[in-house]
C-alpha cells in the first residue's frame, strides 16, 4: 500500500494520519439523561450515518493476507470473500502500478503502526476502472499473540458526495429569506437560521434546547406544540399556520404564519420536524385595511342609493341613520338648524354655533329610547339631564364641543367618561363623534355617531366616513332648502359674483374689498378681478357695468368672464378693451349681433335720440373698466381705461396722485379706439383701483370724493399708505369715507409692487446656432441648482432644449432665454419670429413633432405671446413641496407612441 499513491486527490498531509469525514457527519441518538436504560440497547432501523457512506470492513492474518471480509467489503471493492479471504490485499484490489509501494505499507502494519490513508483499488463499475478508498488500519493480535491488522475503508467519492450535500444543506439552511427551524423529537429545538433568530427578535446560539412555551404565550406556545406532535405523529404538512406574540423587548403584537413538515431518514425513519416562519403582521395589517375600505365602500353605496330619496329634511335625516346604525355606530342622532326647517333665511348666531337646533332624528342599537350621550354639551345638562327627545328645540353652549364643531365645521371625538361623571353616558359609550354636517360650505347642522362600550373606537378611517356620510345627507337636505326659498336664482348668482378672497399674485401684496348697494341680495355691476398671465405678470382689472341689481349682475357676469379669456389670450390692454367695446355691443341684441346697436349706443352715450322710433331700440349695456399689467421682472405696468376713474398711485415717501391714464370711452359705445401708457412703480408703490361707488354720492361731487380717497391714502392712522398693512389700508379707506350711503355698489382693489428680485431671475442671450441647445440647457441647470430646486433641473432641462430648438428651427434672429423664480417656476424662450407654435399630434411613424406634447405633459401650463419684436414661447412648472413628485418624464415619453 502507499500512503500517498499517484492520482490520489489528497494534500500531503491528510496521508497517513486523518480524521474520517464519518466521523464528522455522524448524529447520535438525542437522548436525554434521564433515558431508561433499555433505550440505549434500543434496536434501531437502517439509516444512519453510516448507511450514507457505506463502511467497509476487513482484518489481515498475521502472514499480511486477508482474513476477514464483510459483506459491505465485497460490495464497495467488487471481491467476493470468496475471492478474497487468504489473498494478499495488494495483489487483490490495488493497482499494478501501486503494489510496491502497498507491499511496504502491510509491511509497518504488521510491525504495529497505526496508518491512515487513501488507498487506489481496481473498481469496474468505475468509468475510469478505479477509485480511491479512505482506509484507517489499526494493529491487532490474535489468540496466540501474533500481530493482525483491522481494516476500515470508506469509498472518498462516497465522504465527497456527503459533503456536497452537507455543503448545500447549509447554503440552504443559512441562505433562506424565510425563518428555518428544526425540532426534535423530543419537541426541544435543534437548529434556527438567521433569519429566523431575526423574526423572532433572540440570537441563533439562544434556541438550542428551548421548547414553544419558551417563545410565545401559554394559549400560542400550547397551540404550536400540539401541531408538532400532530405533524410528527401523521407525517401530514401543516402549512400557514397563524402565531400571535411579542419579541423580546418590544410591546407590540406580532403575526407569523408557520409550515410545518416532517423529517426522515435515508431509511424513512422521523428524526424531527422542520418549519418555515414568516412575519406577517403588515400583511395582516394591510388585509384588516383592505377589509376596512371594502366595509366602507359598501356602506357609502348603501349610502348613495338610500340617503336623498326626498326632498323632506326629516326623512333624508332617518335616512342618513338608517344607514348608519347598526352597520357603523350603535347609536345616532342629527340636530337641524331651526331656521333651515322653517325656511327662513340664515338664522342669528348660525357663525358661533349658538343657534336654536332641533333634533329630527334618533336611532339606537341597544336602546329603545334617546340616551343623553353627545347630549351632555347641551345647555343646562346638569340641572336638566334628560336626553334630548325628537323634534326638541335646544342650543348648545358657547364653549362646547357640539358648537365648536358646528362653528369650524370640524370633526370632534368625545371620548368615553368615567361612570362618576355622568352613570349613564359613561356606562355605555366607548366614544363619539361629532360631525358638522356641511354642503356647499354651509353648516346645516350635526350628526353624532356613538358607539358603545366593547366596541372598536373610531379611529381616523371612520371619521372619514362619518364625514362622507354626513356630507351626503348635508347635501340633500340643502338640496331641499334650496329647492322651497323663493331667491335661489338670487342666491346662486350672488356666490358666483362675490369677488375671491386673498388673490396671490408674484411680485404684489393685494388686498380688496366689495360691498354691494343691495345688502338684501348682494347682486350688482361692480367688479375687480386679479389674473395670473405668463411671464409671471399680473393683470388688474376693475369694471362697473352701469345699472343696478340682476341685470346689470349678468352684463357683469359676462363682462368678467370675457375678460379672463382675453387676458390668457395675453393681448395687450388697449386691445382686450377694444374686444370687450365688441362684447358689450353685442350683449343686449339678439344673438349677439351689435351690427344695428351702434348707432343707436352712441347716441345714448352722449345724450342724443337714439332713432324715432323707439321699438327699433335694443337694449343698451354700457360699463366702466380699468385694465392694467403689472410685470415684475421690469417693474413697469401698462395701463389702458374705458372711462372708469382714473387709478390712484401712492409711491415710498410721496403723496397720493391720480395717474393720467387716457380716460378713453365707455365700453359699449364702440368705433373708439382706447390708449395705453406704460409706467414703471417702484418697489413698495401702491397702486388702488376702485369703482365710483367710493367717490361719489348724491352728498359731493365726483372731484370732493376723489380728493378725499386721495387723503384717506396719505394719512392712513398718520403714516404713509405705502408703508402701512394693506389689509389695515383698505379697513380705513372704507372708514374715513362714505361707504354706506346705498346708493351703488363699491370695490376696491389694492396691490403693493414688490416685484422680482434680481436673484429669482435668470436672463440670457444665446446665438442663433445648434451649440446654443447644449448652453441652454447648462444655464438652466446651473440656475436652478443655485435656487436649490434640483428635483427640476431634469424636467427642466429637457423642455428648455425642446423651445430652444423649436426657436432655432422655426424662429429668427437671436435667442432669448429668461427663467423666473416665484410661487412657480417659469421658462421663456424668446426669438424674433412671428409665427406662433401650434401643437399637433404626430403620427406614430413621424419622427418629429413631438416637442410641444412634451412640453403640455411635463409642464402645469404653456403657451405663447407676441412681443414687439418676435414672440415668447414660455411653460411653468409647480416648485416641489416635499411630499408629491412632478411627472415623470420617462413616463412622458413613453406616452407620446
Amino acid at each position: 500500500m502507499s500512503e500517498k499513491p499517484a492520482g490520489a486527490d489528497m494534500p500531503e498531509e491528510a496521508v497517513g494520519s486523518q480524521v474520517s469525514p464519518a466521523s464528522q457527519g455522524a448524529s447520535l441518538p438525542d437522548m436525554s439523561p434521564m433515558s431508561s436504560m433499555s433505550a440505549v440497547w434500543q434496536s434501531s432501523p437502517p439509516g444512519s450515518i453510516y448507511d450514507y457512506i457505506k463502511v467497509a470492513s476487513f482484518a489481515l492474518g498475521p502472514d499480511g493476507r486477508i482474513a476477514q471480509w464483510s459483506e459491505r467489503a465485497a460490495e464497495l471493492l467488487g471481491l467476493t470473500a470468496h475471492q478474497a479471504i487468504g489473498k494478499d490485499p495488494v495483489e487483490a484490489f490495488v493497482p499494478p502500478e501501486y503494489q510496491e509501494t502497498g507491499h511496504r505499507a502491510v509491511a509497518d502494519i504488521l510491525d504495529g503502526r497505526e496508518w491512515t490513508g487513501l488507498v487506489p483499488y481496481r473498481s469496474p463499475r468505475s468509468p475510469s476502472g478505479h477509485g480511491i478508498a479512505e482506509v484507517y488500519v489499526m494493529p491487532a493480535q490474535d489468540e496466540n499473540g501474533k500481530r493482525s491488522a483491522l481494516c476500515i475503508a470508506v469509498d472518498v467519492s462516497a465522504l465527497r458526495g456527503l459533503e456536497t450535500d452537507l455543503a448545500s444543506s447549509q447554503a440552504v439552511f443559512g441562505q433562506s429569506p424565510l425563518g428555518f427551524f428544526l425540532f426534535g423529537t423530543d419537541l426541544r429545538m435543534l437548529r434556527v437560521n438567521e433569519r429566523f433568530a431575526k423574526v423572532f427578535g433572540r440570537p441563533a446560539e439562544e434556541y438550542r434546547g428551548v421548547t414553544p412555551h419558551d417563545l410565545l404565550p401559554r394559549g400560542e406556545a400550547d397551540r404550536l406544540a400540539a401541531a408538532l406532535r400532530q405533524v410528527l405523529d401523521s407525517g401530514q404538512t401543516l402549512t400557514d399556520m397563524p402565531l400571535m406574540g411579542q419579541t423580546p423587548g418590544s410591546t407590540d403584537r406580532r403575526r407569523w404564519s408557520v409550515s410545518l413538515y416532517r423529517l426522515h431518514s435515508g431509511s424513512g425513519r422521523p428524526i424531527g420536524i422542520a418549519g418555515l416562519a414568516t412575519d406577517v403582521t403588515g400583511r395582516r395589517r394591510a388585509e384588516q385595511e383592505a377589509a376596512g375600505v371594502r366595509r366602507n365602500l359598501a356602506l357609502l353605496n348603501e349610502a348613495g342609493a338610500r340617503i336623498g330619496t326626498s326632498l323632506d329634511l326629516e326623512t333624508t335625516a332617518r335616512e342618513l341613520l338608517d344607514v348608519a346604525v347598526p352597520q357603523f355606530c350603535d347609536l345616532a342622532s342629527v340636530d337641524l338648524y331651526q331656521g333651515l326647517l322653517s325656511g327662513d333665511e340664515t338664522p342669528p348666531g348660525l357663525a358661533d354655533g349658538s343657534a336654536e337646533l332641533r333634533r329630527v332624528a334618533f336611532a339606537s342599537a341597544v336602546s329603545d329610547g334617546p340616551v343623553a350621550f353627545g347630549d351632555i354639551c347641551r345647555v343646562n345638562t346638569a340641572e336638566d339631564p334628560k336626553p334630548i327627545q325628537v323634534g326638541e328645540v335646544h342650543r348648545y353652549p358657547f364653549n362646547s364641543l357640539c358648537a365648536h364643531a358646528l362653528r369650524t365645521a370640524q370633526v370632534r371625538v368625545v371620548p368615553g367618561r368615567d361612570g362618576s361623571e355622568n352613570l349613564e353616558f359613561g356606562a355605555m359609550l366607548q366614544s363619539t363623534l361629532v360631525v358638522p354636517m356641511v354642503a356647499r360650505d354651509t353648516v346645516v347642522g350635526l350628526a353624532q355617531f356613538s358607539r358603545t362600550k366593547g366596541s372598536e373606537p373610531f379611529g381616523e378611517r371612520d371619521r372619514a366616513l362619518a364625514v362622507e356620510l354626513a356630507a351626503r345627507a348635508a347635501v340633500s337636505i340643502d338640496n331641499a332648502r334650496l329647492y322651497r326659498r323663493e331667491h335661489e336664482r338670487a342666491l346662486i348668482l350672488q356666490r358666483s359674483l362675490l369677488p375671491p378672497g386673498d388673490p396671490e399674485a408674484a411680485g404684489l401684496d393685494i388686498a380688496c374689498r366689495y360691498l354691494p348697494g343691495n345688502a338684501a341680495t348682494e347682486v350688482g355691476g361692480d367688479w375687480f378681478d386679479v389674473i395670473e398671465l405668463p411671464g409671471h405678470r399680473t393683470a388688474l382689472v376693475v369694471g362697473d357695468v352701469m345699472g343696478r341689481g340682476l341685470r346689470a349682475a349678468v352684463a357683469m357676469g359676462e363682462l368678467r368672464t370675457a375678460v379672463r379669456t382675453l387676458a390668457l389670450l395675453d393681448l395687450e390692454p388697449a386691445e382686450v378693451l377694444s374686444a370687450l367695446d365688441e362684447i358689450a355691443l353685442g350683449l343686449g341684441t339678439p344673438g349677439g349681433s351689435h351690427a344695428g346697436a351702434r348707432p343707436g349706443s352712441r347716441a345714448l352715450a352722449r345724450g342724443g335720440q337714439a332713432a324715432e322710433d323707439s321699438s327699433d331700440l335694443t337694449e343698451v349695456y354700457l360699463a366702466t373698466c380699468v385694465y392694467a399689467v403689472y410685470d415684475p421682472v421690469t417693474r413697469r405696468c401698462t395701463f389702458a381705461n374705458a372711462g372708469h376713474p382714473p387709478p390712484v398711485l401712492v409711491e415710498p415717501g410721496e403723496n397720493a396722485l391720480l395717474m393720467e391714464v387716457p380716460p378713453g370711452m365707455p365700453l359699449g359705445v364702440g368705433g373708439e379706439p382706447f390708449e395705453e401708457i406704460e409706467v414703471e412703480l417702484p418697489d413698495g408703490a401702491l397702486l388702488a383701483l376702485y369703482t365710483d361707488g367710493l367717490v361719489e354720492s348724491r352728498d359731493h361731487t365726483l372731484d370732493e370724493g376723489l380728493q378725499a380717497l386721495r387723503s384717506a391714502l396719505d394719512t392712513p392712522d398718520g403714516g404713509n399708505a405705502a408703508a402701512g398693512s394693506l389689509e389695515d389700508v383698505c379697513d380705513h379707506v372704507l372708514s374715513t369715507l362714505d361707504t354706506h350711503h346705498g346708493e351703488d355698489d363699491i370695490a376696491l382693489l389694492m396691490a403693493r409692487m414688490q416685484g422680482l428680485s434680481a436673484e429669482s431671475v435668470g436672463d440670457w442671450h444665446l446665438p442663433s446656432a445648434p451649440q446654443s441647445v447644449g448652453r441652454a440647457r447648462e444655464l438652466a441647470r446651473e440656475q436652478l441648482e443655485s435656487w436649490g430646486l434640483d428635483g427640476l433641473v431634469d424636467t427642466t432641462e429637457l423642455l428648455v432644449s425642446e423651445l430652444v430648438t423649436n426657436a432655432l428651427r422655426y424662429g429668427e434672429g437671436e435667442i432669448r432665454l429668461r427663467l423666473l423664480l416665484d410661487r412657480t417656476l417659469v421658462c421663456e424662450v424668446w426669438d424674433g419670429g412671428l409665427v406662433q407654435p401650434r401643437r399637433r399630434r404626430a403620427r406614430d411613424t413621424d419622427e418629429g413633432g413631438r416637442g410641444l406634447q412634451l412640453v403640455g405633459l411635463l409642464s402645469a401650463g404653456w403657451g405663447s405671446r407676441r412681443t414687439p419684436l418676435g414672440k415668447t414661447v414660455w411653460f411653468e412648472l409647480a416648485l416641489p413641496d416635499g411630499q408629491s413628485s412632478g411627472p415623470d418624464s420617462v413616463e412622458a415619453l413613453l406616452s407620446l407612441w
